[in-house]
């Protein structure tokens, strides 16, 4: 900050040292409270009506931005955004003010306290910002000042909207753990009737219980009593049954005996062919090694013979290879040669031309040339014709 001029800082310094009286006057002379005054009312209803004319100004303001919004094709989306956030950051503080205005009594005496604290605070920042007008001709303290009451400003809105959050948070919570009680009532009452009900069946299932323990009583007796006749009469049918069990073991043993001398007999055979057939492998193993060692040396020759024409296959690539190189050397000498020739010839000719056009070396001009000339272009007129 640039330093203000000396007639500049001596106005300054004389508003306010004006600020400064005018506060400690209104130090001394502020009553404690306002109470039981004739004239309490009329400051407060004036009071009310100040704020109640400023918050209709910047209500009609943010109307007329919102019909601005929807009319004007020229203005910028960004900046109507800007004021429209503006206007209603205005009418929320105004609302809010307001509010607080209703809610707190101007004239008791805790009113009068803060009023007298923000005067000291004001009289504290305006003295400070003097004696640094006096000494350097600045008022950054003011600046300063003004930034903290700011963000102390900000920060009380912050807490207070919060804490309106809070408090709706609070009773949609109540309205809802009312909801929940009136629910659980319910629910509780039908269980009860559930519970009156179920005693009532569990009544008539204890008499129908007794009467039907008598009716399993008497037929389980009848039933142990047909039991054992049907028991009697499988008995007996048992008895027969393992009679003709032991026939047919009887029956079984014999076919056994005879079913083992049959398979003794029959395995006396097989041991025999066993034999017989262990012999011819150990010939046929024989034979076949002799043949795989037949075939393995046949292997070995094949395979140092098939190295020897690989070999042999090499060097005639090799030198089919080395053919070809030189042939396709001696075919791009010829085509490198022709096309130097062709280049010559047509140098030659480019040069030819530049000579009998410029009457260059034996093309020059003279009588013998002039002749030569004329009769140069009577053939020419010939060959045209």
């Amino acid at each position: 900050m640039e330093p203000l001029s000396p007639l500049d800082v001596l106005r300054v310094s004389t508003v306010l040292e004006g600020c400064l009286d005018q506060l400690s006057i209104l130090g001394y002379i502020m009553p404690v409270s306002y109470e039981g005054r004739p004239d309490s009312e009329s400051l407060v209803c004036d009071d009310i009506g100040r704020i109640l004319k400023h918050q209709r100004k910047l209500q009609w303001k943010f109307k007329e931005l919102m019909s601005s919004k929807s009319q004007s094709l020229v203005r910028k989306p960004a900046q109507d955004g800007e004021q429209q956030g503006d206007a209603a950051g205005d009418l929320k503080r105004s609302n809010l003010m307001f509010s607080r205005a209703l809610e707190q009594d101007p004239l008791s005496a805790e009113s009068l306290l803060k009023v007298q604290a923000d005067r000291q605070f004001a009289a504290g920042v305006i003295t400070e910002t003097l004696s640094e007008l006096q000494e350097f001709g600045t008022f950054q303290n003011l600046l300063s000042a003004v930034e903290v009451e700011k963000d102390k400003k900000t920060n009380l809105y912050n807490i207070i909207v919060s804490e309106e959050e809070g408090r709706r948070r609070t009773k949609a919570l109540q309205r809802q753990l009312q909801d929940i009680r009136k629910e659980k009532e319910i629910e509780l009452q039908r269980r009860n009737e559930m519970i009156a009900h179920l005693k009532d069946q569990l009544q008539e299932m204890k008499a129908k219980t007794g009467l039907e323990g008598k009716y399993v009583k008497k037929s389980c007796e009848l039933q142990v009593t047909q039991g054992q006749k049907i028991c009697g009469e499988h008995e007996h049918q048992h008895l027969a049954d393992i009679q003709r069990l032991r026939d047919k073991i009887d029956e079984e043993t014999r076919s056994h005996l005879e079913i083992e001398n049959f398979l003794k007999h029959h395995q006396t055979e097989l041991e025999e062919k066993l034999e017989f057939w262990m012999e011819k492998y150990d010939k046929d193993i024989d034979a076949k090694q002799h043949e795989l060692t037949m075939l393995k040396t046949a292997k070995t020759n094949d395979l140092a013979r098939l190295q020897e024409l690989a070999k042999q296959y090499r060097e005639c690539e090799q030198v089919v290879m080395e053919d070809r190189v030189e042939k396709e050397n001696e075919r791009k000498r010829r085509g490198q040669e022709e096309l130097e020739y062709k280049s010559c010839t047509k140098i030659q000719a480019w040069w030819r031309g530049i000579m009998v056009r410029k009457c260059l070396g034996p093309y020059k001009t003279g009588k013998k040339g002039k002749k030569g000339k004329g009769k140069g272009k009577g053939k020419g007129k010939k060959k045209k014709k």
